[in-house]
């Protein structure tokens, strides 16, 4: 194929956009928020989870707690309406007897009270346990709001980038001649398109050209359309090609 250098050279202009095109489009369909934004709700429903261990934990504590003051209640009650028969009994056994319960009762008091206060320590500690939970929660879902809403802004950022590289895509695509075009839309949809040869080296692939094949290209013509023996890309020579 022939083509003149000028035209050629316009193919290093469409390959730069066809890497930024890709680029941005990778950034519009999978912003680099999205992984950390996935992490944090796979860690949100797990400390969700530990969220509701712990309030179920505190519950029970304070379940348990409001039984045992409830006991305490009924235990006085009954303890008070003995001591108040022990007052009016002239029975000695009958005395005997209530002075029993009475002793039994206060003790039961006593036992109820010691886990009373046993209860309100690990009630206080629950509270504690459930509060800290909740600010790692709090903590996650700031970080997640604040991540999809900069993700969203990335996402409309590369969507404006893209449709401009678009239009700057078939401003340059129109200067190329058609056949030219068509080839290189041809090498692009297997991978790189063209690339710049300097150095003896190949800038599609980056790799270096046997010394043979660099004659090779010495001896092509201006016009000639050449191509990478290692990628098959158009190689365009320019004045930076060391030929």
């Amino acid at each position: 194929m022939k083509a003149s250098a000028a035209d050629q050279r316009i193919l290093l202009d469409l390959a730069s956009i066809d890497v930024a095109l890709e680029r941005v489009d990778a950034q519009r369909k999978n912003p680099p928020h999205a992984a950390r934004v996935k992490e944090l709700i796979s860690s949100r429903n797990e400390e969700g989870r530990a969220l509701v261990e712990r309030t179920n934990a505190r519950d029970d504590i304070s379940a348990e707690l409001r039984r045992v003051e409830a006991d305490i209640s009924v235990t006085r009650g009954r303890q008070t309406r003995d001591e108040e028969r022990l007052s009016k009994t002239a029975v000695a056994r009958d005395a005997r007897a209530l002075e029993s319960e009475i002793e039994a009762l206060a003790a039961r008091i006593d036992a109820l009270e010691t886990r009373e206060l046993e209860l309100m320590e690990e009630l206080q500690e629950a509270e504690r346990r459930v509060s800290e939970q909740q600010e790692v929660l709090a903590g996650i879902t700031t970080e997640g709001q604040r991540l999809s809403a900069e993700g969203k802004a990335a996402v409309e950022a590369a969507s404006v980038e893209f449709t401009q590289l678009t239009r700057d895509r078939e401003a340059v695509a129109g200067r190329i001649p058609d056949p030219l075009l068509k080839d290189y839309e041809r090498l692009a949809s297997r991978g790189v398109g063209a690339g710049l040869f300097q150095h003896g080296t190949c800038g599609g692939c980056h790799m270096t050209l046997a010394p043979t094949d660099v004659d090779a290209l010495r001896r092509a013509a201006e016009d000639d359309v050449v191509y990478c023996p290692e990628c098959g890309c158009i190689m365009v020579r320019t004045y930076e090609s060391g030929l």
